[in-house]
């Protein structure tokens, strides 16, 4: 089976333009390549660059060298390389990402934000909606908060509307940043279990879990990101 998302080579170093050029390396070489059904779980400790890593494959993040190729519509895309409009693309039918914060508009309902993903796909809003009851229902988010922005929501429900707003649209490659970081123990079972129903259903799963128990109930292969860390002194930093 062909892997859906692979890195290769690829490195990542912050330049502090207003240090100077000061070089802040994260990370060099990391090679990886996850199938369907597959979850990658990123270890290392705090500060080793995962987060970093993420945020290179998803394409927030340019790498500093190397590559990031992922499947979609069937063919290769680099996303390294490709235009904003295809990595946009890109985005809205193959590439999930649920990150440790939630970024909305103000005064959009929660509702509209879950659903939000599958008007992309060209659903209608009714369906949309529905879809986005239930997801919100599943990870018990008190139904008189879907019609309210979640600005002044609490972070566990900020979270649960983060992870319904990513996950709604199955999307085939899933990026997970510490998605049970701010959620109670009934919650992160419900987290679990929708992870392990995407890789059933054949997505590639890439993620932080800083939760060993949630690591070791939804991880196939682990990763260690701290082995290929770099300290500035081998990346020739500017002093």
């Amino acid at each position: 089976m062909n892997p859906l998302i692979e890195a290769i080579s690829l490195s990542k170093t912050f330049t502090l333009h207003g240090r100077g050029g000061l070089q802040l390396p994260v990370f060099a070489g990391i090679d990886l390549s996850v199938r369907a059904g597959e979850c990658l779980a990123l270890t290392g400790h705090s500060g080793s660059g995962k987060s970093s890593l993420l945020r290179c494959l998803y394409g927030n993040y340019g790498a500093s060298s190397g590559e990031v190729r992922i499947r979609h519509l069937g063919d290769w895309v680099s996303l390294s390389g490709a235009a904003p409009r295809e990595v946009a693309d890109v985005r809205r039918r193959t590439l999930g990402y649920v990150s440790q914060f939630l970024r909305v508009i103000p005064r959009v309902a929660t509702l509209d934000i879950v659903a939000e993903p599958l008007r992309r796909l060209g659903h209608s809003a009714d369906e949309a909606r529905a879809q986005a009851a239930l997801w919100l229902q599943r990870l018990n988010l008190n139904e008189r908060l879907w019609h309210l922005p979640p600005a002044t929501f609490s972070g566990g429900e900020q979270q649960r509307v983060n992870i319904a707003h990513g996950m709604i649209s199955a999307p085939p490659v899933l990026l997970l940043d510490e998605p049970t970081a701010s959620l109670d123990g009934d919650n992160r079972r419900v987290v679990v279990e929708l992870i392990r129903a995407a890789r059933e259903q054949g997505s590639a799963v890439i993620g932080i879990f800083h939760d060993d128990e949630v690591r070791e109930a939804v991880a196939t292969r682990l990763l260690d990101v701290e082995r290929y860390r770099l300290d500035a002194s081998m990346a020739g930093a500017v002093p």
